[in-house]
């Protein structure tokens, strides 16, 4: 998945860690964008000429994706990939688009335009030139499945690691502790940590995947009614909840929220909370119903919810 992957078991057993692997592989198969064949590719090849059939996996997600993306004001966008692509941020030959270009792709990022049928389970993108991409969600639904294989499989205790979305499962000697990175800094620089149980721990930064031109920092965070990447106070948020792919949405839908309104907007979900890190070195939790956090750089200050 372009992303490190850590499984922790406390048992020596490699059939069930096998297993494990086979059903992330199966997932990615399914829906990545960035090699053939998978059935996410299928429905962008057929843009503007026919419906695609999917399987239950890949229909149920796209659905989740397509009403995150059109809640009010949402900055979570199913249909940004023509845009994600142009922009390249994290890979090879990534540049600034002309505005003008960039115009032009935003007409392509309606997620209105992709027409779900539930009866035949089929996805139709109504313009040609439009492309799904499902980058911002499918790690999470990959790690919320692996907790329920686990589950299912008499698994008390463990953690999967899909490159930044942390699933516990029971809480070995009190709790997982999981770090919260520093951004622009060493890998294993820590502004704190979490102490959390039986939780999904998701964080989005713009210290993750960026690129700097004319002394400008271009992330990869991008906000779907501009086309530029997100520009506010954040330079990071982490969410906590039950499940993970609710991490991976509210990591985007708070971005493009900011601190005040994202506080506000949690008041609504008390089975989430999120941790916003801002350009100020402010460390802003919504509320520490579910976790613990200590800090560890005295160059950051705790404060609570603002809203």
């Amino acid at each position: 998945m372009g992303s490190p992957i850590q499984l922790r078991l406390f048992e020596h057993n490699e059939a069930l860690a096998g297993a494990v692997f086979r059903l992330i592989k199966r997932y990615e198969d399914l829906f990545t964008v960035n090699r053939e064949p998978s059935e996410v590719m299928a429905i962008n090849r057929a843009a503007g000429l026919h419906p695609v059939r999917v399987s239950p996996p890949v229909y149920q997600l796209i659905r989740c994706a397509r009403a995150a993306s059109l809640l009010p004001g949402s900055a979570f966008n199913l249909a940004i990939g023509p845009l994600v692509k142009r922009w390249k941020i994290g890979f090879h030959g990534d540049s600034v688009p002309p505005a003008a270009e960039i115009q032009r792709l935003l007409a392509l990022t309606r997620p209105g335009r992709v027409i779900l049928d539930d009866a035949a389970s089929s996805v139709f993108l109504a313009d040609k030139g439009m492309e799904i991409d499902l980058g911002a969600i499918a790690k999470g639904y990959i790690a919320d499945r692996v907790r329920d294989y686990l589950r299912r499989e008499g698994v008390s205790a463990g953690l999967i690691n899909l490159g930044g979305n942390v699933h516990t499962l029971g809480a070995p000697g009190g709790g997982w502790s999981v770090g919260l990175k520093t951004p622009f800094a060493p890998r294993d620089a820590l502004i704190g940590t979490l102490r959390v149980a039986d939780k999904s721990v998701v964080t989005s930064g713009i210290y993750e995947r960026y690129f700097e031109r004319h002394g400008r920092r271009y992330h990869h965070i991008l906000d779907p009614h501009s086309g530029y990447p997100l520009d506010n106070e954040l330079q990071s948020v982490t969410v906590i909840s039950p499940d993970s792919l609710d991490g991976d949405i509210w990591t985007t839908l708070l971005y493009g929220f900011g601190v005040e309104k994202g506080c506000a907007a949690l008041r609504q979900r008390p089975d989430l909370e999120a941790i916003f890190v801002t350009r100020d070195n402010q460390v802003i939790c919504s509320s520490r119903r579910q976790f613990q956090f200590t800090l560890l750089d005295d160059n950051f200050r705790v404060t609570d919810s603002i809203a």
